[in-house]
C-alpha cells in the first residue's frame, strides 16, 4: 500500500532480513532495523530510534551513509511476547526534529510445541507422535490403502496458534498442510496422505512419520518424534 507523508513525517522503519510477519524467537536475537535514505538527510544529523515510545539507541551520519540505508540493532531485551510500534526521529542542528510513522510488529517468543526437552536435538520431545489408526500401525500400509489415503490425526501442541503451518513428513516426501485457522486453535489437526505421496515415498519396513510447525512469525517447532510404521505390497492399479 502507497502511504502519503507530509512534510514534516518521515516514513516508518522496516525489519531487516525478516521474511515472516513479525519478530520470533530467532530474530529477536539478532534485530536489526532499517530506516531508508530521505532526500533531506545530511552528514551529522542524529537518528534516535524508539520502541513504543522508549528510547533504544541514536546514530550520527555519516558523509558515507548519506543516500543510503541505515541499520540501527535493537537490543535484545526489548522484544517480548506482544506488540510494539517502532519509530525514529531525525534531529538537524538549528531545526525541529522529525518524526517518522511509526511500524507495528507483532512479536511471539513462544515456539509451536514449546521448547525442546533436549536443545541440541533436532526433534522436539514436546510434541506427540502423529496418530494413525490402530489397526495400520499393527498391520501397516499396503495397496487396499491407497484408493482413500491414509488418515492421520495431530494432537494440540502447546503455543498452538492461528496461521501456524504444518508441515508433515511420510518418509522422504512432505506434504504442507492447510494453514491453522482461529476456530481450529485447541483441536486435532487431522488430513489424509493421498495416494501418490505413499507411491512417492515407496516401500519401507520402517517408514518414519513425523510433522513440524513453523508459527506467523517464523518460529520453528522442530520435528516430531517418528512413528514407524511398515509400508507393502504397493500397487499402482488400487491407486
Amino acid at each position: 500500500m502507497t502511504h502519503a507523508y507530509k512534510d514534516s513525517v518521515l516514513p516508518p522503519p522496516s525489519l531487516a532480513h525478516n521474511a515472516h510477519k513479525g519478530i520470533g524467537l530467532h530474530a529477536a536475537a539478532n534485530l536489526l532495523i532499517r530506516i531508508d535514505p530521505s532526500p533531506d538527510m545530511d552528514e551529522g544529523d542524529l537518528l534516535e530510534l524508539f520502541w513504543d515510545d522508549c528510547y533504544v539507541t541514536s546514530h550520527p551520519l555519516t558523509a558515507a551513509e548519506v543516500g543510503k540505508p541505515v541499520f540501527l540493532s535493537i537490543p535484545e531485551s526489548f522484544p517480548d511476547s506482544t506488540t510494539a510500534r517502532i519509530h525514529y526521529r531525525l534531529m538537524k542542528t538549528g531545526r525541529c526534529p522529525r518524526i517518522s510513522c511509526a511500524l507495528p510488529v507483532l512479536i511471539k517468543l513462544d515456539c509451536p510445541g514449546g521448547p525442546p526437552i533436549h536443545p541440541d536435538d533436532e526433534e522436539n520431545q514436546a510434541l506427540a507422535p502423529v496418530v494413525l489408526p490402530t489397526a495400520l500401525r499393527r498391520q501397516g500400509v499396503s495397496a487396499p490403502q491407497l484408493r482413500s489415503g491414509v488418515p492421520f490425526a495431530i494432537e494440540p501442541y502447546l503455543n498452538m496458534a492461528p496461521d501456524d503451518e504444518i508441515t508433515l513428513r511420510w518418509g522422504d516426501v512432505r506434504l504442507d498442510l492447510p494453514v491453522l485457522k482461529a476456530g481450529n486453535v485447541g483441536k486435532m489437526v487431522r488430513g489424509r496422505v493421498p495416494a501418490a505421496s505413499i507411491l512417492e515415498a515407496g516401500e519401507d519396513d520402517h517408514l518414519e512419520i513425523s510433522y513440524c510447525i513453523i508459527d506467523r512469525v517464523g518460529n520453528s517447532s522442530r520435528w516430531s518424534p517418528p512413528l514407524r510404521l511398515k509400508v507393502f505390497g504397493l500397487d499402482r492399479r488400487h491407486a
